[in-house]
């Protein structure tokens, strides 16, 4: 019997899967009725009361009361004090179920203490941060390359946005094209040039706000799963040429928003090979999937080698400073720090890149998951969740639409992303979905389950058999009654 080396146990059937989220949002939603709504909200009120009072002295402080858009939850934001394994406890006391996980970073459950005594003691020893070489930005580096596949070197930077903006950058200049392609939908962090197509695909610029449009002359988009339409991946490159050429194409291996709209297991080899074909660097944005999926990220699992990997979130564990940039010896070396002057070089920056904190502890967490096999005991525990969620939905005849790449799983409930642009009430439809998904949120909230916007559930290695056990029945709890 082979080992099992991925979290990804089996592909699931894409074409059904996708035909069901048409099916979702094409028939009217399935709300939680009114009256056990009010009791859902009523739980915030009588059982959150440091939270709520905590955001409001905040909103007069902070834009929103929150910094982190992950934090923007209904009725309101909690506050939370502690963090341990697979549960969050708020300021007022309550426990609850983490399946946010900081966003996909904290792969071995939250605050996981090998790694903290590591990060601990290097803070008594050095200090956070120096500005200068510290011996753990090797370690990682080293410790990167030797899992991911296509990267033979690695630069550390802040965050996944930054990762991205350097992609960029990097593509057009070893290229000398300008023209970069994005998957309609999908999230490459908040960059001006990346603020395009979200959430939807064909929305374009929606979104752009204080942006100028110069800013988006090179940013073009595609439809999921589109490579020979008229419309797709291979007449947008074709029409490029003509224009000089594409300098990228930037996919999320999984699908656009950690693949809330999957890809069929053979897009990524296509559109590799149509870079190929017309000379554009293929980048993957595994911020999320990268030790996810497992130790050779996504790239691993498909056996498709991009010539730029973006990382975030999971290279330091859950530390901050989380970001970093890959690829091979060749098209890396056009970075600035390093290399001598008298090239063509792509300026990054940075100050608390790489720091000591965030290099150990990006390296210990790596270890940890290797030797713990962390990336498959989630990933088992993603299936057992989607499973026991499709079981409910089964019973209950409900329109809602459970599936899973390993331990990132998907609950889609009302799909507000999932709508089509042709729709004819789009905006409005799109406003009473995503009302619908907040109050779903919030019901697994007030249940004792923490999720990304109510739709999205990352398992870690934290999640036992007792801990699944004990979600499916809190999310049983409410679907018995819709």
């Amino acid at each position: 019997m082979t080992e099992q080396i991925h979290a990804i146990s089996e592909w699931p059937d894409t074409r059904k899967i996708l035909d069901q989220l048409d099916a979702l949002v094409s028939q009217p939603m399935r709300p939680i009725p009114r009256d056990r709504m009010e009791g859902y909200l009523a739980y915030f009120e009588e059982r959150c009361k440091k939270s709520k009072a905590l955001i409001e002295d905040a909103r007069e402080y902070i834009p929103g009361g929150v910094q982190h858009n992950l934090a923007f939850n209904y009725p309101f934001p909690l506050a939370i004090d502690k963090a341990e394994g697979a549960h969050l406890w708020d300021v007022d006391g309550n426990r609850y179920i983490d399946f946010l996980q900081a966003g996909g970073p904290t792969l071995l459950g939250s605050n996981y203490e090998p790694v903290q005594e590591k990060v601990i003691e290097l803070i008594r020893h050095c200090g956070p941060s120096t500005g200068l070489f510290h011996e753990y930005e090797l370690k990682l580096a080293r410790l990167i390359t030797k899992h991911m596949p296509s990267v033979e070197q690695f630069r550390m930077l802040g965050s996944g946005t930054e990762s991205v903006m350097a992609a960029l950058r990097t593509a057009r200049n070893f290229t000398g094209n300008q023209k970069v392609i994005k998957v309609g939908g999908g999230y490459h962090g908040w960059s001006d040039q990346m603020v395009f197509g979200l959430r939807i695909p064909g929305t374009a610029n929606l979104d752009a706000h204080g942006i100028p449009m110069d800013c988006l002359a090179h940013v073009q988009e595609i439809f999921p799963n589109d490579v020979d339409s008229p419309a797709g991946l291979r007449k947008r490159m074709a029409e490029n040429e003509k224009q000089g050429g594409t300098a990228a194409v930037i996919v999320e291996p999984l699908g656009p928003e950690s693949g809330t709209r999957p890809v069929m297991p053979d897009y990524n080899r296509q559109v590799r090979e149509l870079c190929d074909e017309f000379g554009s660097l293929l980048i993957f944005d595994e911020v999320v999937t990268g030790f996810r999926v497992g130790l050779g990220g996504a790239q691993a699992y498909f056996d498709v080698r991009p010539d730029l990997t973006i990382f975030g979130k999971c290279v330091a564990g859950g530390y901050p400073a989380a970001g970093g940039l890959g690829g091979s010896a060749e098209i890396m070396s056009t970075l600035a720090a390093g290399i001598q002057s008298g090239k063509p070089r792509v300026m990054v920056g940075g100050t608390l890149s790489a720091n000591p904190l965030s290099c150990a502890a990006g390296y210990y967490s790596i270890l940890e998951i290797e030797k713990e096999k962390a990336h498959i005991k989630a990933g088992r525990a993603g299936d057992r969740l989607t499973r026991g969620l499709q079981s409910i939905i089964a019973d209950y005849e409900l329109p809602f639409v459970a599936f899973n790449h390993g331990s990132i799983c998907h609950l889609e409930t009302s799909g507000p992303m999932l709508l089509d642009m042709t729709h004819p009430n789009i905006i409005e439809e799109a406003h009473k979905r995503k009302d619908m998904m907040e109050e779903m949120g919030a019901a697994f909230m007030a249940e004792g389950i923490v999720t990304l916007a109510g739709s999205r559930l990352y398992t870690s290695m934290a999640d036992t058999d007792d801990v699944v056990e004990d979600a499916l029945e809190r999310f049983e709890r409410i679907f018995r009654h819709m």
